[in-house]
């Protein structure tokens, strides 16, 4: 670890695992703008919802390969198994690039998914492995506000794209970037200490699994991350069908889309800079009620606006669930793998395939209830935070951390007795 700091400097360290795990992003931000011209492409419909299952694809590989680096890179290293997922990072994005039908992109987009839970995993283990408590909650918020730079940009650069090109060398470009990326890795030295590395014998193994499932924190905040995950990727998936569909104003989705990207990357360096005068717990449980709240809200002004609510409205109330779903994830992720030091590669393989497997398979059933209107997405945004919130009450024992802990009274001098 101490080769890892001299050989690089805490702004790049952050900036490269920042850039990491902005590939997993990368694979979906670039492409949204390109939903139109792949529904053309492939002879469907021009409001054909058939195209968010790239976005559900890639995110059930994501799921599935995280459970085999973890492991891995808790026997072999983080670094050689990170530069195996870069290699299958790129022959799934320029498999996509030339799949000509839905089925062989469908194909295509889940082993690029399978390559893109690399880099995501082993960043979480390599952020664990160098922090705990809240530097690692304040280390995991920077590194995912510059990550939240991919959203603000990927969009417009996609859209971009496809202007002067086919969408299909949007996915080669980002088979490029992988490869330049893991060039850039090369300067970073391993972050797992030896002593600390394992074999990978099945008893071994299996006893790392029991000893994250078995924890309740860890299951608890895995299962509220999960929730509120769901409602996330449902907003990644329809979000240019809402805007273009419900409001008119697919134009102007990159502008949009970017825009609300920004104030998630605001929340994540808000909370880099608040948590440890705050508390992960409090400032996350404090956030999560502000969350169901906002949804509320959006759900109310949903019904009373006949399914569509006015844009500036809607526009509001999704910023400030955003913004709380940018202070939440980053301090429940931290709750969830405190106790996991000594697993850290199992328990965030364990904790992002959960995460992220069931969190798509729930956002991919929120996307089949759309009925051009956003009133299904509302309800659905609430019904996940009011699951997480009853999540953490159980992992907490029944209680949320809201008001700040009283101070203990100083002892009076025996002198002044």
């Amino acid at each position: 670890m101490a080769a890892a700091r001299r050989r690089l400097g805490q702004f790049e360290f952050t900036a490269l695992l920042a850039a990491t795990m902005s590939m997993a992003a990368l694979g979906i931000d670039l492409l949204l703008p390109a939903f139109g011209d792949i529904r053309t492409d492939l002879g469907l419909s021009v409001d054909s919802t058939a195209v968010a299952g790239l976005v559900t694809a890639y995110f059930l590989g994501l799921a599935i390969g995280q459970p085999v680096y973890g492991p891995i890179s808790d026997a072999l290293g983080r670094k050689p198994v990170l530069f195996a997922s870069f290699g299958v990072y790129m022959v799934g994005a320029l498999a996509t690039s030339l799949a000509p039908t839905l089925p062989l992109l469908l194909g295509a987009r889940f082993l690029w998914g399978l390559g893109a839970a690399g880099p995501r995993v082993i960043t979480v283990a390599i952020i664990r492995d160098r922090y705990e408590g809240e530097e690692m909650s304040r280390a995991m918020s920077l590194v995912m506000s510059v990550f939240m730079l991919v959203p603000v940009f990927a969009p417009t650069i996609g859209a971009a794209g496809i202007s002067v090109a086919s969408w299909r060398w949007l996915f080669v470009a980002c088979a490029i970037a992988a490869g330049l990326l893991a060039l850039w890795m090369t300067r970073m030295s391993e972050t797992l200490d030896p002593e600390l590395r394992g074999d990978l014998n099945m008893g071994r193994l299996g006893r790392a699994a029991r000893m994250v499932v078995s924890n309740r924190q860890t299951v608890g905040y895995t299962l509220a991350m999960t929730s509120m995950y769901g409602g996330f990727t449902s907003y990644l998936a329809s979000s240019e069908l809402i805007f273009g569909d419900v409001f008119g104003v697919g134009e102007r989705f990159p502008v949009i889309f970017g825009g609300l990207a920004i104030v998630m990357g605001f929340g994540m360096l808000l909370n880099a800079r608040i948590v440890r005068q705050v508390g992960s717990a409090r400032l996350s449980h404090i956030t999560l009620m502000t969350y169901v709240s906002a949804a509320i809200v959006l759900l109310v002004a949903s019904v009373l606006g006949g399914g569509a609510p006015p844009l500036w409205a809607f526009l509001l109330v999704m910023a400030v669930v955003l913004f709380g779903h940018a202070l939440i994830i980053p301090n429940f992720n931290t709750m969830a793998m405190a106790p996991m030091g000594a697993v850290a590669g199992m328990a965030s393989s364990i904790v992002g395939a959960v995460q992220v497997a069931a969190g798509a398979l729930l956002g991919a059933v929120i996307d089949r209830m759309y009925d051009g209107t956003v009133v299904p997405f509302s309800a659905s945004l609430l019904t996940c935070g009011v699951v997480a919130v009853g999540l953490v009450i159980w992992a907490e024992r029944g209680t949320l951390t809201l008001a700040r802990p009283a101070r203990q009274a100083q002892p009076v001098p025996s002198a002044a007795r």
